[in-house]
């Protein structure tokens, strides 16, 4: 016979475990849509403003400039995204936007469709289709779409962003909302005179670069730092990232980032920085706007190499001997 005492002490834990759960989905909920209704009135008001990027890097004299606009630039324009990382709520609710419940929960109509910065082309048709209920043919025909719009690249044209659309969105509709998103965000804030410091298309690939392999806003920065060094000195990259998004291009492999192995630093591919000098083909990824301007605004350094631990603390090094020597200290072997 069961214990009453054991069994209303087991139901009250359920209950408490119950409205936690409800009280978290709630206040995430809340919370995606404060963001999503202040990026919207930034969004109005950047239109208005569509204040150019600022550029601290000269390509002719290949050397770095501290630009002071950066940080009021980001700060003033960018750090109240929805999709930056840090705010912990932004990737839990890109998370949960996958779940059924939680969507009904935000409206029994709409959807909310999430593409989190750092996130493939193929990734990001994937998530939407699935909340969208798309087949394989609008999957393709979305990215069809989305593709042939100027400027024409193979991926870095699917703005990070949370997007709120009808529950039957078509491809074209969501195309749509995702291309004037970019359009105000980037294209309208990349100048001539920007382009003529630094291409675009060679922004989206360094942007694409620093949301697969630096955290936040002022380590995509460092990370950049270094990126924009060895291509001054016509040095490798030597990037795991693209490493990844070549196997991740595999359509046996199951995962769209999988792990990196000493081997595949050999894999034959355009995009395996450890064997082709110079920035990949294409952007490896979709990039926030914070990490355009990190790419256009690396920090001076003289470091070459660089590293994040476990914990994610990054380290950086001019010499590949004490880039090795730190490896030693931190992991207790070289690399």
């Amino acid at each position: 016979m069961l214990d009453l005492k054991v069994v209303k002490k087991i139901t009250s834990k359920t209950v408490i475990v119950f409205v936690i759960i409800i009280i978290l989905s709630l206040t995430i909920l809340i919370k995606s849509k404060e963001h999503i209704f202040a990026w919207a009135n930034n969004y109005v008001e950047n239109q208005r403003k569509n204040s150019p990027f600022p550029v601290g890097v000269n390509i002719a004299s290949k050397v770095i400039i501290d630009n002071p606009e950066v940080n009021i630039f980001y700060s003033e324009t960018l750090s109240g995204s929805p999709t930056s990382k840090d705010r912990w709520w932004n990737k839990t609710a890109a998370v949960l936007s996958n779940k059924t419940w939680y969507q009904n929960l935000a409206s029994p109509v709409s959807r909310i469709v999430v593409i989190w910065p750092g996130e493939r082309k193929e990734e990001i048709a994937k998530n939407i289709g699935d909340i969208l209920r798309w087949n394989r043919e609008d999957r393709n025909a979305f990215l069809e779409l989305v593709d042939s719009t100027e400027p024409i690249i193979t991926d870095g044209k699917y703005f990070p962003g949370q997007y709120v659309t009808r529950l039957d969105a078509t491809p074209d509709e969501v195309k749509q909302l995702i291309s004037e998103r970019f359009q105000a965000e980037i294209l309208n804030r990349y100048t001539a005179k920007v382009s003529d410091q630094v291409p675009l298309t060679d922004a989206l690939i360094i942007a694409s670069l620093l949301e697969r392999e630096a955290g936040d806003f002022y380590n995509m920065r460092e990370v950049s730092g270094v990126i924009w060094n060895r291509l001054f000195i016509n040095m490798p990259l030597q990037l795991d990232a693209t490493l990844q998004y070549v196997k991740g291009s595999d359509l046996n492999e199951p995962k769209w980032w999988p792990a990196i192995r000493p081997a595949d630093k050999f894999l034959k591919s355009p995009f395996n920085t450890y064997q082709n000098k110079n920035l990949p083909p294409s952007p490896i990824a979709n990039s926030s706007a914070e990490a355009i301007l990190a790419a256009l605004n690396p920090i001076i350094t003289d470091c070459l190499y660089y590293f994040h631990s476990i914990k994610g603390e990054y380290s950086c090094s001019a010499t590949y001997e004490e880039h090795v020597a730190k490896l030693k200290i931190v992991y207790g072997q070289g690399s």
